[in-house]
């Protein structure tokens, strides 16, 4: 258990531990994936809730206090699962394992997201994230070790050689999983999200452009080459009087004025 929840808050461990066994099995890099908590209401009843976007490429909404499984659906291309029963198992297809000669799997090894921060605006009541569309090709087998280097086992390209995929940022309803709005990037993005109380969000690519986006429809309001890659999460804070924005790229932090 320790290896599947290490660092994560309290709260959280609790709603792990009451997990179904199939599901936790399956989300066995559930420290990777940033949960979001919430209290909002749930069909008609206030609760406390956990928004999670899984590198499995599944959105999952949790009651926090019980462990519970409320709901779940894709938000990316995935093919190892049919769907989620109604206890949040995974119903897995059939001819997903690795194999010697290779199986194409979506998302890909490093999955539809991962360790970037999303992030959820209690204004427009939507639920952001960084995601990736691309595939894998996973086998099974010897892997030849090479002495001086580090030895890592049998682990799938992160990209399949001429289908690179792409990636973006996505807004969500979460009481649905539906696909509010998409901003696409040249490639696939190693930044987290921020939203605000102004309702922008704010958002980073490799190509060095930070950027920010209107909450509600997604459409890019503002951006801004900082010449450097990023692979950063947004914060914001007052200072002075002013909300402020900070994002690190390259080997620098860079500081914005928020004027709405």
């Amino acid at each position: 258990m320790a290896e599947v929840v290490t660092g994560e808050a309290v709260v959280l461990d609790l709603a792990i531990a009451r997990f179904p066994s199939r599901l936790l099995a399956q989300l066995i890099d559930v420290a990777v994936q940033i949960p979001v908590l919430v209290d909002d209401e749930w069909k008609g009843q206030p609760r406390k809730l956990i928004y999670w976007a899984h590198r499995g490429g599944f959105f999952y909404v949790l009651d926090r206090e019980t462990g519970k499984f409320l709901f779940g659906k894709p938000f990316a291309k995935q093919t190892w699962a049919k769907g989620l029963d109604d206890s949040g198992h995974p119903i897995l297809l059939p001819n997903t394992e690795p194999s010697p000669e290779g199986t194409y799997i979506w998302p890909g090894v490093q999955g539809a997201t991962n360790w970037y921060s999303p992030s959820y605006n209690p204004l427009t009541k939507f639920f952001y994230l960084s995601y990736w569309e691309n595939r894998s090709v996973y086998r099974k087998g010897e892997q030849e070790y090479s002495p001086g280097n580090r030895y890592i086992g049998s682990v799938p390209l992160i990209d399949v050689p001429g289908d690179l995929g792409h990636g973006g940022i996505r807004a969500l309803n979460p009481h649905t999983g539906e696909r509010v709005w998409e901003y696409k990037l040249e490639t696939k993005p190693w930044a987290g999200v921020l939203s605000t109380a102004g309702e922008l969000v704010f958002g980073g690519s490799d190509e060095g452009y930070f950027f920010a986006l209107d909450a509600e429809t997604g459409k890019e309001l503002w951006r801004q080459n900082l010449g450097g890659i990023i692979r950063a999460n947004p914060v914001t804070y007052l200072a002075g009087g002013k909300q402020l924005v900070s994002i690190a790229a390259g080997n620098a932090i860079f500081t914005f004025a928020v004027s709405r």
